[in-house]
């Protein structure tokens, strides 16, 4: 029996060395993996305000654009109706309103230019706000997943704790020690047993001199019997 539940023990000892082991390579990898998602996330976030940083700016730029567009359509309109009330000279009025038309023109296909880029950079921020944002989930789902990783680790250490000390423990190496005291204690009674009788011995040979001195004699019993006899007229 006991060398069954050394071999129990040994083989729950092995598990549980092998379940500690297959869980520290996944912390240690786990933790790591965490690390380097974050340095990922890091830098992802940092890409992503650089990326909305230009997208920013290149919708100012087109509506700067937009403005000087206006500015010169204006300044067209304008030395036109100088042209009209007849303060300026109609050729070179329209000499130089057609100059303000071409900056018009040349500000609007800026503009536009700008939007464009700007659309794309914001296509861009939006695919990478995306990415962050799973990013971001994962290194969460991970962090839990360790957690839980950690408390399977801790409960197999102690497992294994307690199956060392099991294993440890000599049952029959125990019983033959309870036995061995058993016999012992059965010895010590007994001997003190013997001794006792023996004291019994010795006080009974003292009480047997004693009677034996007390006691009347045999003879002195019979004289005493006869003369009982002649008294009664009994003959012998």
């Amino acid at each position: 029996m006991a060398s069954v539940f050394s071999r129990f023990f040994k083989i729950a000892q092995s598990e549980a060395h092998s379940a500690v082991d297959q869980l520290e390579d996944p912390i240690k990898m786990t933790e790591q993996g965490i690390r380097d998602l974050k340095k990922d996330l890091q830098a992802a976030m940092t890409s992503l305000a650089q990326v909305k940083s230009i997208a920013i700016r290149l919708k100012k730029d087109a509506e700067d654009q937009k403005k000087i567009a206006g500015d010169f359509e204006r300044k067209a309109m304008g030395l036109l109706q100088k042209m009209q009330s007849g303060d300026m000279d109609a050729g070179e009025a329209e000499r130089l309103a057609t100059a303000c038309l071409e900056k018009k023109e040349s500000a609007l296909q800026q503009a536009q230019t700008l939007s464009a880029d700007q659309q794309a950079q914001q296509n861009m921020a939006d695919q990478l706000q995306a990415k962050v944002e799973r990013l971001k989930r994962d290194v969460g789902r991970y962090e839990n997943e360790l957690v839980t990783l950690r408390a399977r680790a801790k409960t197999a250490s102690s497992m294994r704790k307690i199956n060392q000390q099991l294993a440890g423990v000599d049952s029959s190496s125990t019983l033959a020690m309870l036995e061995k005291m058993k016999n012992k204690v059965a010895e010590e009674e007994s001997l003190a047993e013997a001794y006792g009788e023996i004291g019994d011995v010795g006080t009974s040979i003292d009480q047997d001199i004693d009677k034996a001195l007390l006691e009347p004699s045999a003879s002195a019993a019979s004289d005493s019997l006869g003369e009982l006899k002649k008294k009664m007229g009994i003959g012998a």
